[in-house]
């Protein structure tokens, strides 16, 4: 029987409570302040405004979730795209709520305050260190400028948080079912990391090495049944990695979803990849037949030509008879590839046993292994190649529109078509579907785009070859037809009219959403804009002693400004966290190995936790960057220093409890950190101004914040 009255017990961690609001306060407040573009917003507002107009686009930085988290704020303030993010600086209208714009990545900066205070208690430590590591991060001033603005860092560490914190959630509860709930959030975590930025990478793997050696412990562990190990070792496998992959595709599909609209960066995607797309390509490819006939008219698009496409072209001009190095050609007609619509991108599939250059009806497809000739529409000359040396790579075959000069150099234009992508042996050549290659039958050469520029003599278009199979990089030899039209004109004059009026044949040609995602995926990571020096750019090792920042938004007419600039006090406090925690490791391992136990096994197996965790964590985010030839800032460095201040206050725990054993010691130790943790406070308090933007400061004032030489402080002398 229910008895009265009921009664809900809670417990509140009222510490917890106070960090996640003093949290929110100092990322939410005055967040529409400065009404203007600051830094990196530049960059990611112009994929917000694709989001809203339905506009695919390519962006080689990244995965699309975080894009679409961004784009989700400006959704939700009612922003409909129309703002040209052309500089930094440049004032937001009325009309755009600015406020929303940077609400998500706020939100998830505030929420990696409490979220590392839980951590660190999963890591096993007391409820103080906990607080000592949520102050460090609540009080870092760079972190606090990364998550009040649209970008994306502060969104990654919070998924990679979470995802850490859900792990060791699961792996610290006892034996239940339920306890899979906060397997499978860490698994979604991981893959929203990844989704996010590619940096959220290293932390996955990480995750992934600390979850392997659980679980092969747990395979060690005889008190465990056969079957129930068995099972445990699958879910993991499925929430780890099965999840985090299906999740990841997933990101993809609701991009690809929503971007169904042609934009500026088609022309980085096949043919078939545009011509799914509403515009564009589609617009002049609507309605073209799908089958290539004897007889058609097509343009093919080198499939190797990227980031830049290119089509087959062919011109009234003719190859020199010398060239500069003293070689000589065949002073036959000019073949290249041009990257440009043109209507000499036209040529004419025609059957080598008939003088037909016209559809025939009904029309005879085009299949795999078949001997055609290509005619050039606008010049009558057959595609044609020979053993004479190619203009730039003088290893491969010329390629050329066939002149006969009455010279011992007769006609070799017969091409095998061999479709690279086919299903069957029977396929047909189908527009933009169909890869093919054109293999050349007097020589067995492979036609390909070489990639090197001609001379002035060539209009500095693209160099074309027939080259050996075995020679030839197998991405540089397929064509794919773009247009395609039935040509019904015989006669010169008309087809040269016809060539600007195509039929419109409708059929239905669509893509599948894998094919669409491995390309993506593949161009995302494959074309990469040419990185160029930035005036904030810098070093790894920079980063580490902070001698570098980053000047995000001044004031147009005073000195108001933003800049990325670390609390001085806490990144030294990290550095000298991850020292001493190495020193302390090589003396702890020394030992052991000559049989002294400094610390019981459970402490031992908790310092060694806390190192792959945090240790770890900072080095698979740091590491890498030493090796990468790319463009980098401040910002990326900042994932890595969460780490260091998870590392800190449990560091400094572990000594309180099992290096200081005296009275005295420990208290000095009290008024060591009560000092370290007022003079981080202090340090944030002082550059303050920099990270809101407000109070504005004299340039004297200002001068006084150049703690480094090396810093930019920007000021205007009054």
């Amino acid at each position: 029987m229910l008895q009265l009255p009921l009664v809900v017990t809670a417990k509140v961690d009222l510490v917890l409570l106070l960090v996640t609001l003093l949290a929110l306060w100092t990322r939410l407040s005055r967040l529409s302040y400065p009404n203007a573009v600051v830094f990196d917003e530049v960059y990611y507002g112009q994929f917000v405004s694709l989001y809203m107009k339905r506009v695919f686009f390519v962006d080689d930085s990244g995965p699309p979730l975080g894009h679409m988290i961004l784009a989700l704020g400006a959704y939700m303030g009612g922003f409909d795209g129309n703002f040209v993010w052309n500089r930094i600086g440049a004032e937001y209208p009325s009309t755009v709520c600015v406020w929303t714009l940077r609400l998500l990545p706020a939100l998830c900066g505030a929420l990696c305050v409490p979220l590392v205070y839980l951590l660190t208690l999963e890591l096993k430590f007391s409820h103080l260190s906990a607080l000592g590591a949520s102050l460090l991060l609540l009080l870092e001033n760079s972190l606090i400028v990364q998550s009040r603005f649209m970008l994306l860092e502060s969104v990654l560490i919070f998924f990679v948080l979470l995802a850490f914190f859900s792990y060791l959630r699961f792996h610290n509860t006892p034996d239940s079912w339920f306890r899979y709930c906060w397997l499978l959030l860490s698994g979604a975590s991981c893959a929203a990391a990844v989704g996010v930025k590619y940096m959220g990478v290293f932390s996955y793997l990480l995750l992934l090495g600390v979850a392997s050696m659980h679980i092969w412990s747990l395979v060690g562990d005889r008190s465990v049944s056969h079957l129930s190990v068995c099972l445990q070792c699958v879910c993991r496998v499925v929430c780890l990695l099965v999840v985090p992959i299906l999740l990841y595709v997933f990101w993809f599909y609701i991009h690809l979803s929503l971007l169904h609209r042609s934009g500026p960066h088609d022309q980085l995607m096949s043919s078939a990849f545009q011509a799914s797309l509403e515009g564009g390509l589609s617009r002049i490819t609507q309605g073209q037949p799908l089958e290539v006939a004897y007889g058609s008219q097509v343009t093919l698009r080198s499939s190797a030509s990227q980031p830049i496409p290119c089509w087959l072209h062919s011109h009234k001009a003719n190859y020199p008879i010398r060239y500069e190095n003293g070689r000589g050609s065949s002073h036959q007609q000019q073949v290249t590839c041009y990257p440009f619509k043109d209507v000499n991108n036209w040529w004419i599939v025609k059957d080598p046993g008939r003088q037909e250059l016209v559809v025939s009806s009904p029309p005879r497809p085009v299949r795999h292994g078949d001997v055609i000739q290509l005619v050039h529409g606008m010049t009558s000359r057959f595609l044609n190649s020979h053993d004479v040396a190619a203009p730039m790579s003088p290893h491969a075959q010329e390629v050329s529109g066939y002149v006969d000069f009455n010279v011992s150099m007769p006609a070799q234009n017969l091409w095998r078509v061999e479709i690279s992508n086919r299903e069957a042996e029977s396929d047909s050549w189908k527009t933009i579907l169909s890869e093919v290659r054109l293999v050349h039958i007097n020589t067995t050469a492979v036609l390909r785009l070489s990639g090197v520029s001609l001379p002035d003599w060539g209009y500095r278009q693209l160099e074309v070859v027939a080259e050996k199979l075995f020679k030839a990089h197998s991405s540089s030899l397929d064509w794919t037809v773009e247009e395609h039209r039935y040509g019904t004109s015989q006669e010169q004059k008309e087809r040269e009219v016809e060539l600007h009026s195509p039929t419109h044949i409708d059929v239905d040609r669509k893509i599948s959403f894998w094919a669409k995602f491995l390309e993506l995926q593949w161009k995302m990571l494959t074309v990469k804009q040419e990185d160029s020096e930035h005036k904030y750019s810098s070093s790894p090792l920079e980063w580490v002693t902070m001698d570098t920042n980053i000047a995000y938004w001044l004031h147009s007419s005073n000195n108001a400004q933003i800049h990325l600039i670390g609390n001085p006090v806490s990144w030294g406090v990290a550095n000298f966290s991850l020292l001493v925690y190495h020193l302390l490791a090589v003396v702890y391992l020394l030992r052991r190995r000559r049989g002294f136990k400094d610390l019981p096994d459970g402490v031992w197996c908790q310092f060694v936790c806390l190192g792959c965790v945090c240790v770890g964590g900072w080095m698979v985010n740091f590491v890498p960057f030493l090796l990468m030839e790319k463009t980098l800032f401040l910002y990326h460095y900042l994932p890595a220093l969460c780490y260091l201040y998870l590392l800190s206050p449990a560091l400094l725990e572990h000594a309180h409890t099992h290096l200081l054993s005296g009275a005295t010691q420990r208290r000095a130790l009290y008024v060591c950190v009560s000092a370290v943790l007022a003079s981080v406070f202090l340090s944030y308090r002082t550059f303050c101004p920099l990270t809101y933007g407000s109070p504005e400061l004299s340039a004297n004032q200002l001068q006084g914040l150049k703690w480094k030489d090396s810093w930019d402080i920007l000021y205007r002398r009054r």
